[in-house]
């Protein structure tokens, strides 16, 4: 996982401008969340190593969008702030989300936990894609006062 998230990571940084920023994150959360039902269901060793890289790549341009939207939308003067409480709270949803796993694991399963993660992750994409048109409609990013998020409605 570590390995995909690495090279996507090297690779976005050598990209220019981010066209369909929103409409790629949810993409790339969709394909985390189709990765993660291969790898509960795979029992080849090369199947589930392919899954895992798939998982850090996407993972890593979930983040890069979410940190850049993070840095454009929010003024200068909240953002450390703002920062703050999106460190804590993606810090606390790993933990939290360990603890959910550990106990779905236990009730159901270790692969149907993973598979059923997977198809939630699917779910959560499904309903953003649909109650938040704005993140679906999400162009390029840019702005250095939390200005200038373009969507389709806006161009």
């Amino acid at each position: 996982m570590n390995i995909g998230a690495l090279l996507m990571s090297a690779y976005l940084a050598r990209q220019p401008e981010m066209k369909h920023a929103g409409p790629a994150m949810l993409w790339a959360v969709g394909g985390f969340g189709v990765a993660t039902i291969g790898f509960a269901l795979s029992t080849n060793v090369w199947l589930s190593a392919l899954c895992l890289f798939t998982l850090g790549a996407l993972d890593a341009i979930s983040v890069v969008i979410r940190s850049t939207m993070l840095l454009v939308q929010v003024p200068n003067r909240m953002r450390g702030r703002v920062s703050a409480f999106n460190d804590l709270f993606v810090g606390a949803s790993n933990e939290l989300g360990g603890f959910e796993s550990g106990l779905m694991a236990r009730w159901v399963g270790l692969i149907r936990s993973v598979a059923i993660g997977g198809v939630m992750t699917l779910l959560v994409v499904a309903g953003t894609a649909i109650w938040v048109p704005s993140l679906r409609n999400l162009k390029r990013m840019e702005g250095s006062e939390g200005t200038d998020l373009i969507t389709d409605e806006a161009v």
